[in-house]
């Protein structure tokens, strides 16, 4: 899945929403206020922060100047990056990473990386993602963060966690690429080289989710940008996201919406 960046002057959400990636925001400009699944966050500018969006989150409130700039990283991206120990775990857990440990650079490079991905170029966009980690990986030098939580940083990872790590991501590549597809557990381990029962719970441990819930997740992402276009009814929706039948559609969203596929769409209609 490619990565999608942001710099715009943000819309209110009139209810939260979700997606399969790890976010990034840095307010360049104003005041934010969050509701996340288990907190309220405000950012203000120079304020750089990563939350898990696969948890309902919802921007309620922002000051008229606001400009914010960031990335929806999809997380094979996400377990390249080399974080202190504990945070990929925590913030799948729904905890969120504060850093105000920014400068005059972030400014010019996140308005950069986002023109650079929008640009058509692969190469360009390659380039941003790769500048926009080795950004992110700074947190392990600089304060942070955890809300709700505490301040601080850990070590670097060890050999056993970077090879975890690298199971991980070939993972994530495996579902991205596949998800629409009859998948299960065999696949996803045979794609990673190790045995399905050391798959499921590494995956369990590194992210928070098994392995059909995230699968499931990638699918419900994918019906919910389906679900904007009018002219596709419910059922061609939830065959097209790779969701065997109607009913499973319609359990699976309204776990995580809190709402049917059709109320979905028609609030989000309205907005």
């Amino acid at each position: 899945m490619a990565l999608q960046m942001f710099h715009n002057h943000p819309a209110l959400m009139t209810t939260p929403h979700w997606h399969a990636q790890v976010e990034v925001n840095f307010i360049m400009r104003g005041t934010v206020h969050y509701l996340m699944a288990d907190h309220e966050m405000i950012l203000s500018a120079g304020d750089l922060c990563l939350f898990w969006g696969g948890l309902p989150h919802q921007m309620d409130w922002r000051s008229e100047d606001t400009i914010y700039a960031g990335a929806h990283l999809p997380l094979v991206h996400f377990f390249r990056l080399h974080l202190p120990d504990d945070v990929p775990r925590r913030l799948m857990a729904g905890e969120t990473l504060v850093s105000q440990a920014t400068d005059a650079a972030d400014y010019e490079n996140f308005a950069r990386w986002n023109l650079y991905v929008r640009s058509g170029d692969a190469a360009r966009a390659e380039h941003a993602v790769d500048e926009l980690l080795l950004r992110l990986e700074r947190v392990r030098f600089e304060p942070y963060r955890l809300v709700p939580g505490t301040s601080g940083a850990a070590a670097a990872p060890g050999p056993s966690d970077q090879q975890a790590s690298r199971a991980v991501r070939r993972m994530c590549d495996f579902i991205a690429n596949g998800f629409l597809d009859d998948i299960d557990s065999v696949d996803i381990a045979a794609a990673a080289g190790i045995h399905p029962k050391y798959a499921m719970s590494l995956f369990r441990k590194s992210t928070g989710m098994t392995l059909n819930e995230y699968v499931s997740l990638l699918r419900l992402s994918y019906a919910q940008a389906l679900l904007m276009n009018e002219d596709v009814n419910v059922i061609e929706v939830a065959m097209e996201s790779g969701f065997g039948s109607l009913s499973a559609f319609n359990k699976s969203f309204r776990k995580l919406a809190g709402m049917s596929p059709s109320s979905f769409r028609k609030v989000s209609a309205a907005r």
